[in-house]
């Protein structure tokens, strides 16, 4: 009889609990994810009752405040605090997101669970290892291929033409949307997930880009490609309201077309 279970470092134990203060009004229970490689301990999950009254409406907002008052050996990633750089991607009640721009008063209940963006290996806490996410972007060659030469002022483009990388170039590579994927997780280093065949695509229906024949030859792989089974969780998570999936079947169309 086979017998399936978690690796014993695999699973994740209880931690420390950090009471509110005294005197708190409104405390809510943070559940968060701890893992500290150095240590030779399995994960743990350590709670902490924070006075959210006294620190402001975003998830990130909490998270600095435990670190500043509760427990400065907390690690996560954090800088814009505007949505805009991506570094604060986590999940968060049981979603991926943003902590700079998800409320702690979205998550429904007194409770709220924050881990590491799912399938990524942990450097440390909050911090996922995104090496192969950044490889797999940059392996798609994410600037313009031209063999004309250069202009002496700019690259013109008309705004039709323009229009159409709408819903394309926002993506902030914070790798919520891959890191939700089932098919990454299954085959994260020969699938490049959604995130980096958003942007193939962004580049391959460029006016300015000449290289569209070379890009779809690379895609052409069991793997690279078609590995997305429209699964749509990385259109539900993304925090800037892109459809990767879309985008991929738009890449899928083109190899079909260029065949034809």
């Amino acid at each position: 009889m086979v017998e399936l279970a978690l690796p014993k470092n695999s699973r994740i134990g209880k931690g420390k609990h950090f009471s509110a203060p005294a005197g708190a009004k409104k405390v809510k229970t943070f559940k968060i994810y701890r893992y500290d490689p150095e240590t030779g301990a399995n994960p743990r999950w350590d709670t902490y009752d924070v006075d959210v009254g006294a620190c402001g409406p975003m998830v990130l907002d909490a998270i600095i405040h435990i670190k500043n008052t509760m427990d400065p050996t907390l690690a996560f990633r954090r800088s814009c605090r505007e949505g805009v750089c991506g570094s604060c991607a986590m999940n968060i009640g049981g979603r991926n997101t943003l902590a700079c721009t998800h409320g702690w008063a979205e998550v429904p209940g007194k409770d709220l669970q924050i881990s590491p963006l799912p399938h990524m290996p942990v450097i440390r806490d909050l911090v996922p290892d995104l090496s192969i996410f950044y490889a797999q972007y940059a392996s798609i060659e994410p600037w313009l291929h031209t063999t004309t030469p250069t202009p002496q002022s700019e690259w013109l483009q008309s705004p039709e033409d323009r229009v159409k990388l709408d819903g394309l170039y926002e993506c902030i590579l914070c790798a919520c949307c891959s890191t939700s994927c089932p098919s990454y997780w299954w085959n994260g280093e020969k699938y490049l997930g959604p995130a980096a065949l958003l942007h193939a695509y962004r580049w391959l229906i460029d006016s300015r880009d000449e290289d569209t024949g070379t890009r779809l030859d690379d895609l052409e792989d069991p793997f690279k490609l078609y590995r997305c089974h429209t699964i749509m969780n990385c259109a539900q998570v993304c925090p800037k309201g892109l459809n990767p999936a879309k985008a991929i079947a738009e890449i899928k169309k083109m190899m079909v077309e260029r065949v034809v």
